[in-house]
């Protein structure tokens, strides 16, 4: 495995060991899947650079636009949980608690 290669897959992995590891609050586990989607980001512009055809070229630009929608949403569905649950911590987020 090249070095170029290396660096995104070390940092999916080390999103992925975040998300497993620290699960407290929902901002922690946004950010770890925020990191694990830009880590996708760069293996998918890598891999399409490497191939050299122009047809993969745009595949990085959907992902990225997918990947602001669902930070976007994370992120509003965040708000909106501390505003009705008063805090963050993925606990307190259990629908079947009252």
């Amino acid at each position: 495995m090249s070095q170029t290669m290396f660096m995104p897959y070390s940092t999916f992995l080390l999103s992925i060991l975040g998300f497993i590891l620290n699960r407290m609050h929902l901002l922690s586990a946004l950010l770890c899947l925020e990191g694990m989607m830009l880590a996708l980001f760069l293996s998918i512009t890598l891999w399409a650079k490497q191939l050299n055809i122009l047809l993969y070229f745009p595949l990085p630009m959907f992902l990225l636009t997918f990947s602001a929608c669902g930070a976007s949403t994370g992120l509003a569905l965040m708000v909106a949980t501390a505003r009705t649950h008063g805090t963050d911590h993925l606990k307190s987020l259990n629908l079947l608690q009252y």
